[in-house]
């Protein structure tokens, strides 16, 4: 979830919203500017870092879903408020397309984002337990970004160009993710699966807001589904389109 991109001939600066807390937009007559930003350190080093400090129930939740036989597992590891509105993609893809689901959520009122555990450090045991039955994975993030854009990386190649054409079918854009989110890593959670390689959907601030009303991204906001937009389900459909021809 990071960097930055040329998008329509114009570069375009995206971070990592664990780089940056919640995004701003910024004003219409802006124009991108180019922009090498290093991402915050993490506060945890793993997930048994993060257990010894922050309490489960209160802070975070973990929440699976593992159908039989399930061959795919849409999965949102900075879910609830370190990186909305991933859970709510996830779950809803997942159910869609009757794939295993699974959600590391923050709880915080705020400060979320000292949750974060970078996808090649997110060593989450039921996590891990998981990917080692799928084939397949989703892996959905948040990106920083006032051009609506998804960033699709991940070393399933193969799969992301599907998921690129379904999505820009669909009216989306897509673009190829700089080299700190292009999720190639074998260490990469997305890529921890039975096959060694999935696929990272790194999602700008844009194109997030577009998928509710108002275009407000706050927990009991996006929580309700009434405030989904179409975008939200057109979203979901064109990826989920792919998944179900494997």
């Amino acid at each position: 979830m990071k960097k930055l991109l040329p998008v329509a001939g114009l570069a375009l600066a995206v971070l990592p919203l664990s780089a940056c807390g919640a995004a701003s937009a910024a004003p219409s007559h802006a124009r991108p500017v180019a922009a090498q930003v290093t991402a915050a350190a993490d506060r945890y080093r793993n997930y048994a870092d993060l257990a010894r400090h922050e309490k489960e129930g209160r802070d975070y939740k973990r929440v699976q879903r593992t159908p039989r036989g399930a061959r795919v597992a849409q999965i949102a590891i900075h879910g609830g408020q370190i990186e909305p509105p991933t859970t709510q993609l996830a779950d809803y893809a997942s159910a869609t397309g009757k794939d295993a689901f699974y959600s590391f959520e923050g709880l915080k009122k705020s400060g979320n984002q000292v949750l974060h555990i970078t996808s090649t450090h997110f060593d989450e045991p039921r996590a891990l337990k998981l990917l080692k039955t799928v084939k397949y994975t989703v892996s959905w993030h948040a990106a920083k970004g006032d051009t609506a854009t998804t960033y699709i990386g991940g070393r399933d190649t193969v799969l992301s160009q599907k998921i690129t054409r379904a999505l820009r079918a669909k009216g989306f854009k897509v673009s190829n993710p700089p080299g700190r989110i292009d999720g190639n890593d074998p260490k990469n959670i997305c890529n921890r699966n039975a096959r060694g390689k999935g696929v990272q959907l790194e999602i700008t601030t844009a194109q997030r807001k577009a998928f509710f009303k108002g275009g407000r991204l706050d927990a009991a906001w996006i929580a309700d589904p009434r405030h989904r937009t179409a975008a939200f389900y057109n979203y979901v459909r064109a990826v989920d389109s792919v998944l179900a021809s494997l």
